[in-house]
């Protein structure tokens, strides 16, 4: 599996950690090749992991098995209406990490029948702690399924969804919520500061806490519900601050936010795949 020929079209932010994390997992990388108009980009992935680079999208998908398509959203359908005949006499395996674009705008675009996977990656895969939900059409067996996770796994979890449908949902959750997150840990951070904590020790103790909690819920097979229980003493401080924020709405706050990105990604899905 190690060593499929893999196309990236695209050498953005995603692909470069998609990149990072296969040769980190043992992916030979003569078989990596990726294609961008940005030759800066493209010398810059080939010093680093000796991948074969070039700014035709053509010559790097004409022998691959599996071609990754990481291009803006904005662009993608000029990009795969550009591959459309080479993508339809080869049957690649599709994996299309561009946000908000729909199986069937896509399979319109390249002529249709492809075996084709979605997915929505998150920033993290940066660092290779990403959260990946992927969704397959009818045209992907169950061998390219795996080799599909395999690829997504490099990065992070990986996980797979019945309907495409939850696509925007996963987006609205995992794909926008590192910014949820970031979010939290300023507003603590800001808080402390207010306190009279210096500004580096509020940014590290907000940080640190962030993590240890992710990781402690990580590793237990407790629901995070049992977790937060656990550590609020009755009448202690924690308690105390927990009202505060469940008298102010936080959860409700949080549902109207992930409704609102879903549906913000709806939205963009039918921009995009407007003829």
């Amino acid at each position: 599996m190690k060593t499929t020929r893999l196309a990236f079209i695209g050498a953005g932010n995603m692909a470069r950690s998609l990149i990072g994390g296969l040769i980190a997992d043992g992916w030979d990388a003569t078989c990596i090749s990726v294609s961008d108009p940005d030759t800066a980009q493209l010398a810059a992935l080939s010093s680093r992991f000796q991948v074969n680079t070039d700014t035709n999208n053509h010559s790097v998908t004409e022998n691959a098995d599996v071609v990754v398509l990481a291009v803006k959203p904005q662009i993608i359908r000029d990009v795969a209406l550009d591959l459309s005949e080479l993508i339809q006499n080869r049957q690649p395996l599709l994996i299309s990490i561009a946000a908000g674009i729909r199986a069937t705008d896509l399979q319109r675009w390249l002529g249709g029948s492809c075996a084709l996977v979605r997915c929505m990656p998150n920033t993290p895969a940066l660092v290779q702690s990403g959260a990946t939900a992927l969704w397959r059409n009818e045209h992907v067996g169950d061998e390219q399924k795996d080799l599909a996770e395999s690829i997504l796994r490099a990065v992070g979890l990986a996980l797979w969804v019945d309907s495409e449908d939850l696509m925007d949902s996963v987006t609205a959750l995992s794909g926008s919520g590192p910014a949820y997150f970031l979010l939290v840990m300023e507003a603590l951070q800001e808080a402390g500061q207010a306190m009279g904590l210096p500004e580096e020790t509020a940014k590290l103790l907000s940080l640190q806490t962030a993590f240890g909690a992710a990781k402690m819920a990580l590793e237990s097979s407790e629901d995070a519900a049992v977790l937060r229980q656990r550590v609020t003493s009755p009448g202690g401080t924690t308690e105390k601050a927990l009202a505060v924020l469940e008298n102010g709405g936080l959860r409700a706050l949080f549902s109207d936010a992930l409704n609102a990105a879903r549906e913000r990604s709806r939205e963009l899905a039918e921009q995009f795949g407007a003829e």
